[in-house]
């Protein structure tokens, strides 16, 4: 991501073109009941930092959704040493809060308030719409290879393997439905990942250790789809409150700052982008009162829900992958597989941004309508 003229940076003017604080009440004022508002705050602090350093903070998805809405971006003022500016990713995949102060700078704290509403994704997977298609470019990209997300050899082999079953006419949604039963039966949920994990599927199929977390088991859905023809995306993004359905693993709220989750979708024709998330399954299984049998009642509940169901008590980040933190200095080589924690060097290198008690930074969210 060359920082040239033609960059999609917009300065911090240009992100009050988004509604800000004061008028968002005006959006308040007559409520769909299908939709919850929320409050998220990131603020990071680089303790013990002195002179030239920058940080970039994941905020909301690039575009609105049928489930998803930014209403407000409101970045805090800051002193003079510091500019901040508001980076979206030419592809629109991506957006970020990235700041630098410069060699004078004493203090390094930055924070940025976001209002977002959200509503559950419930979709019935009958009467296909015929507009609803992926043009040849979006195909395209959604089934591309990225570095942590290869489509052949061993991972295309794999999914043939679980789709041969199928008749020779089987739609994308039998395709992916295949794929996700294998992902939740053969995959498991390891505690000892840090953060996410790293969604390398490549490794994980080469070793046959197809344990992680979310960002691990759902990529390993994503590959397997894209193999076979089936646009597919992770979907990168944090808990915001507590589940309404009775899963205490599936929730966060107050302090929401290790609360990162990503999901994943798939492109089915006539009914636009499905909804999935295996790890959620495996997660259940792992913490849900103590650990739980792959047959138990509410496994089978929630594995049948998170085909086709979200609960949106969360807020969707990105899509992108191989990340280059526009302005870094470490350079293209230093690219992140996704871009769901906050981001920080200063002249010493590139903080841990799954230490969050070293690398200093708080997310909190709350409930506002």
């Amino acid at each position: 991501m060359t920082l040239t003229r033609r960059s999609a940076i917009k300065t911090i003017a240009g992100a009050f073109a988004l509604p800000t604080l004061n008028p968002i009440t005006s959006v308040f004022s007559q409520p769909s009941p299908d939709w919850t508002t929320y409050e998220i705050v990131t603020e990071v602090n680089l303790e013990n930092t002195k002179g030239a350093a920058e940080a970039w903070i994941p905020l909301p998805l690039v575009l609105n959704t049928d489930y998803f809405q930014t209403l407000a971006i409101r970045p805090e003022a800051i002193n003079a040493q510091v500019e901040s500016r508001i980076y979206e990713t030419p592809d629109k995949q991506a957006r970020m809060l990235w700041t630098k102060w410069d060699k004078s700078a004493t203090n390094h704290s930055v924070k940025v308030s976001m209002i977002v509403r959200t509503m559950n994704r419930h979709l019935e997977l009958s009467s296909p719409n015929p507009v609803l298609n992926l043009s040849k470019k979006e195909q395209k990209f959604w089934t591309r290879a990225t570095a942590y997300l290869p489509t052949d050899g061993l991972v295309k082999a794999k999914a043939l393997e679980i789709t041969a079953g199928l008749p020779a006419n089987a739609s994308d949604i039998d395709k992916a439905k295949a794929i996700y039963n294998w992902v939740v039966e053969n995959t498991h949920r390891e505690a000892k990942t840090r953060g996410c994990g790293q969604g390398d599927v490549k490794l994980m199929l080469e070793t046959n250790n197809l344990g992680g977390k979310c960002a691990d088991i759902n990529a390993v859905f994503v590959a397997l789809a894209r193999s076979v023809g089936v646009a597919a995306r992770d979907v990168y993004g944090i808990r915001i409150a507590d589940s309404a359905r009775g899963y205490k693993s599936l929730g966060k709220s107050g302090d929401i700052t290790k609360a990162q989750h990503c999901r994943a979708e798939f492109y089915a024709s006539g009914y636009g982008w499905v909804p999935v998330d295996p790890a959620d399954v495996r997660k259940v299984i792992l913490e849900e009162t103590g650990g739980l049998a792959i047959n138990d009642p509410k496994v089978l509940a929630i594995r049948d829900y998170l085909f086709g169901n979200w609960e949106m008590n969360w807020m969707a980040y990105n899509y992108d992958h191989d990340v280059v933190l526009p302005g870094s200095k470490l350079g293209k080589d230093s690219a992140i597989p996704f871009l769901m924690y906050p981001q920080a060097e200063n002249q010493e290198g590139r903080f841990d941004s799954l230490d969050p008690d070293n690398f200093k930074y708080k997310i909190t969210s709350r409930l506002i309508g």
